[in-house]
């Protein structure tokens, strides 16, 4: 037996112990490097410095945007790889992009996370693109939120508004969790997608509400193994094979399956669209226990697709994808 000191010393060593494992898990802020947050300044440098500490496998991977502060970024790009793994970015506050008056650096997208395994961007936060201003630009506008070459991606619980392009864009990507997000943009603006994914694959959506000016979601080449459910729709263009074959691409699309979604008010709801002149194919698509209302085409597959523009819209294109 023990010494009863001997027992005591053990019984407060040990639980020490137990105290410093719950104590050493500490996420960083980032206005621990330097962030503002009163939706004015340019924070953009400190998101950055807070991500390298992160990366490097610091603060137990988590990075917290605090809640109740806004701050204004101009385009980033989080890149990988990383130390760490998982990294749990939690947007507690608002993002807001800058204007397109005073945009510098990349027009393709805003927030940028690429080459990450095991990502994780969650929160009750709002991400918001500021796109009004870049409606009626006629050159290129970005994407609020893309994601490329990240696999195991987890992205839940935020709002997303007014991106200037698509909102949320996956691409390169394999095993993707999307889940409870908000996603608005006035029925007016144009290309205004609430996610694309493109060469991805075993991604689930589910549990979303998005309104926008076009599609809810769209499915383009490169993808295989999608699951869609829970999605409320509308306004927008509904749920979106495509567009698949521009240019005489060679497109794939397969095992996609949409169910117990719901559409109001949308310019479509089921709908497949590829381009004259392409090849490939989008097979093994299914749409299930859908509910319509008040939509203009509740089914389509368009297979003369030209998004308006009627110089492309020939007829003597003999090719095209396969739908089955």
């Amino acid at each position: 037996k023990y010494p009863l000191n001997m027992k005591k010393t053990w019984i407060l060593n040990f639980s020490l112990f137990i105290l410093q494992i719950f104590t050493s898990s500490e996420a960083l802020d980032v206005t621990q490097y330097g962030a503002i947050g009163d939706g004015v300044t340019d924070d953009s440098q400190a998101f950055l410095k807070a991500w390298e500490i992160i990366c490097s496998g610091a603060g137990d991977g988590q990075l917290v945007v605090p809640v109740g502060m806004t701050f204004m970024l101009q385009p980033l790009n989080f890149q990988g790889s990383c130390k760490s793994n998982p990294i749990v970015v939690q947007i507690l506050g608002n993002l807001v992009a800058s204007s397109k008056g005073n945009w510098k650096g990349d027009k393709d997208q805003w927030i940028l996370f690429s080459d990450i395994e095991g990502l994780v961007v969650e929160g009750g936060g709002e991400i918001n693109g500021q796109g009004s201003s870049w409606w009626e630009h006629k050159g290129s506008r970005p994407t609020a939120l893309k994601f490329k070459s990240c696999n195991n991606l987890r992205l839940s619980g935020l709002t997303h508004v007014d991106s200037p392009m698509a909102h949320i864009h996956i691409n390169q990507c394999n095993d993707v969790s999307i889940s409870r997000l908000r996603i608005n943009a006035p029925e007016s603006s144009p290309n205004t997608d609430g996610i694309d994914v493109a060469a991805s694959s075993n991604v689930i959506i589910q549990d979303c509400l998005i309104a926008t000016g076009d599609d809810c979601i769209a499915i383009n080449s490169g993808t295989s193994n999608i699951r869609i459910s829970g999605i409320d729709c509308g306004p927008g263009h509904g749920i979106s094979i495509g567009s698949l074959g521009k240019d005489g691409e060679i497109a794939s699309v397969e095992n996609v399956c949409v169910q117990n979604c719901n559409f109001r008010g949308t310019t479509n709801g089921a709908r497949i669209k590829t381009w004259p002149g392409g090849s490939g194919y989008a097979r093994k698509i299914t749409f299930h226990g859908i509910t319509l209302d008040n939509v203009e085409n509740p089914i389509i597959i368009d297979q003369h697709y030209n998004n308006g523009d009627s110089d492309k819209a020939t007829d003597d294109k003999l090719s095209a994808v396969e739908v089955s």
